[in-house]
Order: C-alpha cells, then sequence, then structure tokens
C-alpha cells in the first residue's frame, strides 16, 4: 500500500495502483452521499479516471471492483512466459528458477528499499562492531525506513524490536531459526527490548487444527525460539490466543486498524474472498497491533511514540505495508522493516519446504545420522552429472542448495568464498561439499537441541508472562 497519497504513479506497482482506485471510488462516493460540491466531486472523479487510466496501462486490464492483479503478474513485469512467473504471499512462495525468486524485482513491486553497502556501512559505525554475516551477504536485503531507526539510536532515542512466528508444527525446521538468529543479534548490539508473536489464531484459523493443539504448539515452538539464546529480562514472547484477551492496549490496536482498513483493501493486499472466514479478514489487524508500543503498556509504561523495528522474511510485507499505511491516522510511529530472502528447500529454490514433508528441510529435532541422509540423497546439486564434467566445467553455486545453505550458517567469509572457488572451478565435488553442509550443520543442531532440554515449562511461562522489561520508559 502506498505510503504517501501523493506518491508518483509511475513509481505503483499493480497491486498498489489497485488499492488506489478502489480508494478513491470510495471518495467520490463518500463526496456524492455526502451532497458535496460540484467542483470537489469533479475533481475526484477526474482523480478516479486518471488511476483507473494508470492501472489499465500498467496492467493491461479493466478495473474491476474486488478484483485484484494477480500476484503473477506483478513480479513478472512485463514477461508473458508463465515459467519467467514468480508468487509471493503470506502463504505462498513459488518460482520457476533454480536460483529462487527475483528480489530485485520484488523490491520494485512491494516498494522497498535495497540494503546497500552504504546501509551496512553506517550500521557498522553506529554498533561498533562488523556486521552479521545475514547483512554482509545480502540474506536481508531490503528496508524500510531503517536509516530512520538508526538516527534514533545515534540520538539516543528508544526503539524495540518485534518479530514472529505461525506455530503449524511441533517441529521448526533450520530455515525457522533464520528471522529469531538475527533478531537476536540485533537485541544484542542495539540493546533493545524485543517482543515476539505466536499467531497461533491464525494457524487456527488457515489450518485444520483445534484452538487447543494451536497454543500446544505456540508453546513448543516457544522453546525452540528461547533456546537461542533470548535474554529473559528483555524479551517478551506472547500467543495470540493468550494476550489478547489480558491486554487492552493490545486490544484498542487492533480495533483502530480494523476501523481503517476496508474489506476492498484487504482482499487487494491478501487475495481474500467472499468465502473466507471473517477470522481471515480481521487476521492481519492482530498481525498489525504489536508493531505500536502502546499494545505492550506494560513494558513501555503507555508511551505510545516508540518506534518498531521488524526483522521478517519479505513474504510478511503485505501485513506491514497495510501497517504502515494506517499508523499516522491512528496517531502512531509507521515501524521500519529489515526483510530476508526465504531459505530453499532441499530440493531447490524454486520448491518449498513443508512441515508435513520430513525431506523438504533439516528439522531441529533431526540426528546427526537423519541430517547426513537427508542432504547426501535430497540436496539440489549444482554439479555436473559426471565426475570428468563436473573437473572440466565446475559447478553452479546458484542453484547448489549446499553452498546456498552455507552462506546462512558458515561464519567464516573467507572459508566461504575459497568453497565457492573451489566448486566453480571443479577442484571441489558435490559430495564433498555436502560434506562441508554437514559437519557445519550437525554440531549446529546438537548445540540446539541441548539448549532446548534446558528450557523448562516454567521458563516458558516466565517469558510468556506480561511483565516490565529491564528497560525505563
Amino acid at each position: 500500500m502506498a505510503d504517501s497519497p501523493n506518491c508518483d504513479l509511475k513509481y505503483l506497482s499493480p497491486l498498489q495502483l489497485f488499492e488506489r482506485v478502489t480508494e478513491q471510488g470510495e471518495k467520490v462516493r463518500a463526496l456524492k452521499a455526502g451532497k458535496a460540491p460540484k467542483d470537489e466531486i469533479d475533481a475526484a472523479v477526474r482523480m478516479l479516471l486518471s488511476l483507473k487510466l494508470s492501472y489499465k496501462t500498467t496492467t493491461g486490464q479493466d478495473y474491476q471492483a474486488g478484483l485484484p492483479p494477480r500476484d503473477l503478474v506483478l513480479i513478472n513485469n512485463g514477461a508473458t512466459k508463465e515459467e519467467d512467473e514468480d508468487f509471493v504471499d503470506p502463504w505462498t512462495v513459488q518460482t520457476s528458477n533454480a536460483k529462487g525468486v527475483d528480489y530485485d524485482k520484488l523490491i520494485v513491486r512491494f516498494g522497498s528499499s535495497k540494503i546497500d553497502t552504504d546501509l551496512i556501512n553506517r550500521i557498522e559505525r553506529a554498533i561498533g562492531q562488523k556486521p552479521h554475516r545475514f547483512l554482509r551477504r545480502g540474506i536481508f536485503f531490503s528496508h524500510r525506513d531503517m536509516d530512520q531507526i538508526l538516527d534514533a539510536y545515534e540520538n539516543k532515542k528508544s526503539f524495540y524490536l518485534y518479530t514472529g512466528r505461525g506455530p503449524s508444527s511441533q517441529a521448526m525446521h533450520v530455515g525457522h531459526l533464520i528471522p529469531f538468529i538475527f533478531t537476536k543479534w540485533l537485541q544484542e548490539v542495539f540493546d533493545v527490548p524485543l517482543v515476539i508473536q505466536l499467531t497461533d489464531d491464525e494457524k487456527y484459523l488457515w489450518k485444520d487444527l483445534t484452538t487447543e493443539k494451536a497454543y500446544e504448539y505456540a508453546r513448543e515452538n516457544a522453546k525452540d525460539i528461547i533456546a537461542c539464546g533470548f535474554d529473559i529480562n528483555k524479551t517478551f514472547i506472547f500467543s495470540d490466543l493468550d494476550y489478547l484477551g489480558t491486554s487492552t492496549g493490545f486490544y484498542r490496536n487492533i480495533v483502530k486498524v480494523q476501523k481503517h482498513v476496508t474489506f476492498n483493501q484487504v482482499k487487494g493486499i491478501f487475495g481474500f474472498t467472499d468465502s473466507d472466514c471473517i477470522g481471515k479478514i480481521s487476521f492481519p489487524a492482530i498481525q498489525a497491533a504489536p508493531s505500536f508500543s502502546s499494545s505492550f503498556p506494560q513494558i513501555f509504561n503507555g508511551k505510545e511514540n516508540i518506534q518498531c523495528l521488524i526483522p521478517c522474511a519479505i513474504d510478511q510485507d503485505p501485513y506491514f505495508r497495510m501497517t504502515r499505511d494506517v499508523a499516522p491516522r491512528i496517531g502512531q510511529p509507521k515501524p521500519a522493516l529489515l526483510h530476508s530472502v526465504f531459505f530453499p528447500a532441499l530440493q531447490g529454490a524454486q520448491t518449498k519446504m513443508s512441515a508435513s514433508d520430513p525431506n523438504s528441510s533439516i528439522f531441529l529435532t533431526d540426528t546427526p545420522k537423519q541430517i547426513k541422509t537427508k542432504i547426501n540423497k535430497h540436496a539440489f546439486s549444482g554439479g555436473r552429472d559426471t565426475i570428468e564434467e563436473h573437473r572440466k566445467y565446475g559447478g553452479n553455486c546458484d542453484v547448489d542448495v549446499s553452498f546456498m545453505y552455507l552462506t546462512f550458517f558458515l561464519e567464516d567469509d573467507d572459508r566461504l568464498e575459497q568453497l565457492k572457488q573451489a566448486y566453480t572451478s571443479g577442484e571441489l565435488l558435490t559430495g564433498e561439499l555436502k560434506k562441508v553442509l554437514i559437519e557445519t550443520l550437525q554440531p549446529l543442531i546438537a548445540a540446539h537441541q541441548e539448549r532446548r532440554k534446558q528450557v523448562t515449562d516454567e521458563m516458558v511461562k516466565q517469558f510468556m508472562t506480561p511483565r516490565k522489561l529491564a528497560f525505563e520508559f
């Protein structure tokens, strides 16, 4: 959703244009119903016609109320071959490209900003240490208003972190760790409060789960999150099914967001249909509410002006585009965001990991033997068909899943570059690259499992109890 009604139309995506046409149509109807002056109505109608023309020019189709452009058109940017198209929304990620989603196109489509060298250097200066490998390697690649967060930090102003997890299964996989590994680093280097939302209500609405089972998954996932090493004095983890019933500040913000977002807008943003349950339609407001400090009066002492920074995968951005659009209208600061790339499935970056397919990823419950077997058997290779061909032509790191996983989990930049050169030249074989990944992941997951064993139900209860954290506001 456009952040400003005056932004240049040529920079809007088809979905943003669709939303602008919808909003302008509602404005025209409201003016007519309110018997506004004729010149005011005429000006609004001219704007509506102009927006509809821009929409048709951009999409090649006439605007139809309630029928947003398909996401496939949005990322495709003019290509007509279906195999060139990517599909991204908060629930589905599809691409036919073995390299994965085209993130440069996604930045253009979503209207975010690329995390460039200048921003990374500024972060390094602000925190006085080397940026996280996820920043150095472009794993977190896009942002909204990170410069504002750095302005606040440099001027000794507070901000806080918010991230989340949709607990759809008891076991999490290594891809689920990415936002938490990075969020933990952000919390440590900036020394700020963190809230973690467990959207068990969302999973109840979207999946075939009971509320009891969704809440049970939330508590189990909380143990894996706590095992990442978060500081209990600086971190509040909450279940929506729990917290929503106890916090007046949280619920008030949900209602404010609900009042300022129309059904047409959520249909345009999320693709909801008339047959979706009303719980789904109202859920985006629940994911928006933690973006506002007043949702946590026990932490922020009722203050409403503390800005929020949200590290998340890029597919969650539609929720926060909506949030950023609403924020000024309810007197709240817009949340800033840091977007990560998607973690690839073992079978390749064009397929999606699934909790129901144990071979699509490495799970945090896997044994060393299971990790070795999965990688050797299922990790998509960028190598050649024969050893002779591989030695001659080399492997392709752009599509090799073992190399992709090492980009996420191998800390040493020099070692990663050596592996890339050796594999690309043909000196390093696929089996040897897989061995490096196995030797990287086995101790990492074993250490996580050991830490998780130390997480008791009492610790989970403490993390999930609304309370004051170790900060003064």
